[in-house]
């Protein structure tokens, strides 16, 4: 790790904030959540008894506010793990590295991540509305491989049980997938009692990558139905999203604890979809708050 990133390797804005998210280190907060939609940072900050910022860029949107006496910071990430890789690095860079010094801090601090999102269900017991809690994430974006460490925070054996139930060689799909736990005191004590545990795979796209077809056939047809036959140390692949795996890896390298959170929108077995899910989605955000 170097010693001192220049400004090339750190933006930072002139008026000292981090590149992407415009936020400064004074306005992040030790507990973070995390929402794919902009416009979904004010719904879960409806919920705060107060706000002390409120910053827009591109996709980036973020508040940090006070919910029953816990200083939180809600920020928007868009879609997609590449995104993630902006987020999780500015969130760290805002946390642990002198802004004034361009070098890391002695004392390091650990976030709390929690993402709170939408997801498609695999099973026949994960119908539209169900709440999910991550216990371990397959990520098929490959984001991981880019970073030295990955292999002391992934579950390699699961990788490789996964890769042979696929069947997945050569260009057939990819195999560069990686798998990773999500922080186990966090994710039990988020999920209580009320959400489902188990694997969730972390999609690089929506349609062709969740096995969707329209126009362009599939490589493998089959990829839904055999990752909804995959089970690994009891645990079954619950479910489909697209943010889950990176925030849980990357969060493991950097030493912050994360975990993720879904409400099922699709039920991919039944192929059973519900676009008006905004209620339910605020019970869990509600929920989320409340065990931060």
């Amino acid at each position: 790790m170097a010693d001192f990133f220049p400004a090339s390797e750190l933006l930072i804005n002139d008026d000292g904030s981090v590149f992407h998210l415009h936020l400064r280190p004074d306005q992040l907060a030790d507990k973070v959540i995390l929402v794919g939609d902009p416009d979904r940072v004010s719904v879960v900050a409806d919920h705060f008894e107060s706000r002390e910022c409120d910053v827009r860029n591109r996709e980036f949107h973020a508040m940090t506010g006070c919910f029953r006496g816990k200083r939180i910071s809600v920020i928007s990430t868009g879609i997609g793990c590449d995104n993630i890789d902006i987020v999780l690095n500015e969130l760290d860079a805002l946390a642990n590295i002198d802004f004034k010094t361009r070098q890391v801090k002695k004392q390091l601090r650990s976030l709390e991540i929690v993402r709170i999102g939408t997801c498609g269900g695999l099973q026949p017991d994960t119908p539209v509305g169900t709440f999910v809690c991550s216990a371990k994430f397959v990520g098929l974006d490959a984001l991981l491989n880019f970073y030295q460490g990955r292999d002391k925070c992934c579950d390699t054996a699961l990788e490789q049980a996964l890769l042979k139930h696929l069947g997945w060689t050569g260009h057939t799909c990819s195999p560069l997938f990686y798998a990773v736990e999500a922080d186990p005191e966090l994710s039990t004590r988020i999920a209580g009692k009320e959400m489902l545990r188990g694997i969730t795979v972390t999609a690089n796209g929506f349609y062709g990558p969740q096995g969707r077809e329209l126009r362009v056939p599939l490589a493998d047809p089959f990829q839904n139905e055999k990752l909804r036959s995959f089970e690994y140390q009891g645990l079954r692949v619950t479910n489909l999203e697209m943010e889950g795996s990176a925030i849980a890896g990357l969060g493991r390298i950097l030493g912050h604890r994360a975990t993720t959170v879904c409400m099922v929108i699709a039920n991919r077995f039944a192929k059973d979809a519900n676009t008006d899910y905004r209620q339910s989605l605020d019970d869990l955000i509600r929920m989320a708050l409340e065990r931060i």
